[in-house]
């Protein structure tokens, strides 16, 4: 017993370690492993060239270029369920995808500064809309496995004392073919993501609902404990916000719409000076 204690604290001290030498590992390797989705446009996604793209993605690529010359980013595609586990184990350095940043999350892996706002939508079919949760009573609802938005709905039918089939799905477009195909009634998840499947997907019939039914706070998330590479990617951040360089990087994946009042407020909280 004593043996397995012991055991049990070398190789806790030995993950501690290895989280704290991020920044001396991609510098010895030349290697920046950056993790993203394939799945969660317009933030992190395989363009139609099989390449990782979108507004988190761009975000992680000023960190990569923070690293200095002779750094080379490699890609490396993670499953919504298993991203976290990516970061805390040490396959990826870096997340680079919408997580909602929770307490729960924190005991896994370490978060940046704010990078984005954002909060769960519904959609749903034009002739069977949903607009508040009440309507889901008595549906078949998907939601994307292990997110947050899994644990709103949950939470918010039992609350409410509604009946509804829940159907976890690994991939949002599996959960919009489901509603297509009429074998769910709904699905929910950000609304940012739901929005560009259906710019995209030329599919008409289709209802977003008006109202968010949670608010999101994205972060990318880090290795625990690291403290010298999340003051150079809180650093990064800090400095796109500040000098305003964060208006292209975002105009480049949502066009030049006028900033979100609440989400221009959170860059300028977030401006930290040098």
């Amino acid at each position: 017993m004593q043996r397995l204690v012991i055991l049990t604290a070398m190789l806790a001290i030995a993950a501690q370690t290895a989280a704290a030498a991020t920044l001396e590992r991609v510098r010895e390797t030349g290697v920046f492993r950056i993790g993203y989705r394939a799945d969660a446009k317009p933030y992190s996604f395989q363009d139609s060239r099989g390449r990782p793209s979108g507004y988190v993605v761009d975000l992680c690529k000023e960190v990569g270029a923070a690293l200095g010359p002779g750094i080379r980013t490699e890609y490396v595609l993670v499953a919504a369920d298993q991203r976290f586990a990516a970061v805390r184990d040490g396959r990826v350095d870096i997340l680079c995808d919408p997580s909602s940043v929770t307490l729960a999350r924190r005991e896994l892996v370490d978060f940046s500064l704010p990078t984005y706002l954002d909060g769960a939508a519904v959609l749903s079919r034009a002739s069977d809309p949903v607009q508040q949760f009440e309507d889901l009573g008595g549906k078949r609802v998907g939601v994307l496995t292990g997110t947050t938005t899994e644990r709103v709905l949950r939470g918010s039918l039992d609350k409410l004392g509604l009946n509804a089939d829940v159907m976890a799905v690994r991939d949002h477009r599996d959960g919009m073919e489901l509603v297509w195909k009429a074998r769910l009634d709904a699905y929910i998840a950000d609304r940012g993501i739901l929005a560009a499947m259906l710019r995209e997907g030329d599919r008409p019939g289709f209802a977003l609902s008006k109202h968010y039914f949670s608010y999101e706070t994205y972060g990318l998330a880090l290795p625990r404990g690291d403290n010298d590479f999340r003051l150079l990617v809180d650093k990064t951040l800090a400095r796109l916000y500040r000098t305003g360089r964060i208006k292209a990087i975002l105009a480049k994946t949502f066009g030049n719409a006028p900033i979100d009042e609440t989400l221009n407020t959170m860059f300028l909280i977030n401006a930290l000076p040098e």
